[in-house]
């Protein structure tokens, strides 16, 4: 009796410790941590009832904060993949731009159209700008063989610049159906729009499939991990650039999608430096700028605790231009312990 209790804590215990030295641990308990401080200091109002509403634990706070995070979020997986391939893209912002304002016009020239074939041509448009532009990207890195930073720089400027002459600088409002679809409560209480956040866990979700189920996502990880290996192992390294850099493309697309039809409008300014975000998330998630390491679910983690650092500036109601400094701050702190961590387990390779 004595000896199957035994084993029974055991196996607690085991459970328990492969969760906190979990790659997802570490993020999850910052995210608590920040979420209590604003739970505390937030401090409270009274609702129509009179009864007091915290100012930060609330449903609709906490639905803002995650519909906040999941455009960022949806485009931090595919930059998290590309940042394991040992790329960069800085062009994720413009695509959203791009893919947004492209399907506006194109449903403002088939109108009138039914909701769901409003919904339906929209995703399509949105995913099929944003995969085409991430070919472009791609090929012209492998093709061109310069570097990623530079190449996407570029696009950046292209592809907004695009944007910014075919709408002729106008915001472009989105047909109803597809405003209704992006804020359906599915069942929630009036107020409560769940769609961002599922579209954010279904990324997510694909992306954890994709690295750490399918072929295609071991190869990402040996080129970012050891290029020269994965060239000597017959591994066609340019197709699968060009494949993470689609992918990437295919993350701002769906971005776009849901971002244009939960406020209801497009235009060439969408999405400003959200490049700036989406690779803070990534970073901030555990990715490292060396390849090799990274995944979908610390990405969608950063995202979400950069967007509560946002939360926190605002909350505290504390100088806005502290959301820069502390996001910077965090950005430097993860490499800096990446860093640490790669030499520790260097060191220890090397002492064994």
């Amino acid at each position: 009796m004595k000896y199957g209790l035994g084993i029974r804590v055991k196996k607690r215990v085991s459970l328990f410790s492969s969760v906190l030295n979990s790659p997802q641990s570490g993020l999850g308990l910052v995210i608590l941590a920040l979420g209590i401080v604003l739970t505390l200091f937030a401090g409270s109002h009274a609702d129509a009832d009179g009864h007091a509403i915290n100012n930060f634990l609330n449903p609709f706070t906490l639905m803002q904060t995650a519909t906040n995070a999941s455009f960022f979020a949806i485009m931090a997986v595919g930059a998290t993949i590309i940042i394991i391939s040992g790329r960069i893209d800085l062009s994720v912002g413009s695509i959203y731009a791009l893919s947004g304002v492209a399907m506006a016009m194109a449903l403002r020239a088939f109108s009138p159209l039914g909701p769901v074939a409003a919904v339906f041509i929209g995703f399509l448009i949105c995913v099929g700008v944003g995969t085409l532009c991430g070919i472009l990207n791609g090929v012209m890195v492998v093709g061109l063989r310069v570097h990623p930073f530079i190449i996407t720089l570029g696009t950046m400027w292209i592809l907004r610049g695009i944007a910014f002459v075919i709408s002729k600088a106008e915001s472009i409002l989105v047909p109803d159906g597809l405003t209704d679809f992006a804020k359906a409560t599915l069942g929630l209480r009036p107020g409560l729009y769940p769609v961002p956040l599922l579209f954010m866990l279904a990324v997510t979700l694909l992306g954890l499939l994709f690295l750490s189920k399918m072929v295609a996502g071991r190869y990402v990880y040996a080129v970012g991990g050891n290029l020269e290996a994965s060239r000597y192992s017959g591994l066609r390294i340019g197709r699968i650039l060009i494949g993470v850099y689609m992918i990437s493309g295919l993350t701002a697309g769906i971005a776009a999608f849901v971002g244009s039809g939960y406020y209801g409008s497009a235009a060439c300014a969408d999405a400003t430096g959200y490049e700036l975000y989406v690779i803070a998330a990534a970073v901030v998630g555990g990715a490292s700028l060396r390849g090799g390491k990274g995944n979908a679910v610390n990405a969608t983690l950063g995202a979400l605790l950069i967007v509560l650092i946002r939360q926190s500036v605002t909350t505290l109601q504390l100088d806005q231009n502290y959301e820069w400094i502390i996001i910077g701050c965090a950005i430097i702190v993860a490499v800096v312990l990446d860093q640490l961590n790669t030499n520790f387990a260097a060191s220890r390779g090397k002492a064994t």
